[in-house]
């Protein structure tokens, strides 16, 4: 990503570590939302500053990752059987379809071929993650990756306040909207982030069918390596889903776990509360101004057709 060389404030190095020291403490206390630490996050790197954007994406990385094992502690077997069959279908259908009309979406904006189909990637699969695993893929540079991870994170910040507001407004039940926003929202915190403030029940189906589209990394990235004639790179492999699984097991059949599971569950939730945080910080002015208008255009689409397209076969065919 970008630098964050644009905060509004000029303060000191020393007074920028105060400031974001204070409001990841903020985070860390479990008193405010997920939405509202990204918020914060967005605050921060756009007044003061955030010193330590270096280490921010593989913060962010790392947190969610454990966030999401932990999260498995609090989620039942059966349950999640059931959420990942109804959501399949939808998974693929909506996935082939994505990289599909981001592909004429891209030729018809005349966008560089390598960022629309890493937005395509990141809209239909998951987020940051699959732009991640694709760019090796395709051997994009820094730029081109900067510029499809900017227009992401941008959709996946409004998502997570937007989404909620439109479950209810909707009246959706929470197993409608945990499968609409695994489906609709692009990256796993952000899913997570929308369906814990939902509810319960939409948080282990979201966080259920989103992770099962993430291993639609693998044969994506394979695809990607076909089209784009590039046999060396390596893939990367979600591994932390086979943990995610592990806790799920752990907590569904070790009647032990009882004991420490809701601690576990606790602690995740407040990872993702700093992990939120950190994305936000790193949404600085530099970064949203070096996305530039087609791209965003694009993902804006790309999103809309997902999201539309989702919800009307929810309402409607389940």
């Amino acid at each position: 990503m970008p630098d964050n060389t644009f905060p509004f404030f000029n303060v000191n190095s020393k007074l920028q570590q105060v400031i974001f020291a204070v409001l990841l403490l903020v985070c860390i206390s479990g008193l405010i939302s997920p939405p509202v630490a990204l918020l914060l996050g967005l605050v921060a790197a756009n007044i003061s500053g955030n010193p330590f954007l270096r280490f921010n994406a593989k913060a962010v990385n790392v947190l969610l990752q454990l966030s999401v094992i932990g999260l498995g502690f609090g989620m039942n077997v059966n349950s999640a059987l059931s959420a990942g069959k109804t959501g399949f279908l939808f998974t693929v259908a909506s996935i082939f379809s994505t990289l599909l009309l981001g592909l004429l979406l891209g030729k018809w904006l005349k966008i560089d071929s390598k960022i629309s189909h890493l937005i395509s990637c990141g809209t239909a699969i998951c987020g940051g993650s699959a732009i991640a695993a694709i760019a090796p893929v395709i051997q994009s540079d820094e730029k081109q990756t900067s510029v499809a991870l900017g227009v992401i994170f941008i959709l996946n910040s409004i998502a997570l306040f937007l989404f909620p507001a439109i479950g209810h407004w909707l009246h959706l039940s929470q197993q409608e909207f945990g499968l609409w926003c695994a489906i609709a929202i692009h990256d796993t915190s952000s899913v997570v982030g929308a369906a814990n403030k939902y509810g319960p029940e939409a948080l282990q189906i979201a966080t259920t069918v989103k992770l099962a589209r993430a291993l639609w990394i693998i044969p994506v990235a394979l695809l990607t390596a076909t089209v784009f004639k590039n046999k060396s790179s390596k893939i990367k492999i979600p591994y932390f889903i086979g943990l995610f699984i592990l806790a799920m097991i752990l907590n569904t059949y070790v009647p032990q776990m009882a004991v420490i599971a809701p601690y576990l569950v606790a602690i995740a939730k407040i990872g993702l509360t700093v992990t939120l945080f950190l994305i936000g910080a790193g949404l600085s002015y530099t970064v949203l101004q070096s996305v530039g208008t087609k791209p965003l255009v694009q993902g804006v689409v790309l999103w809309l057709c997902i999201a539309v397209a989702a919800l009307l076969s929810i309402l409607y065919f389940i």
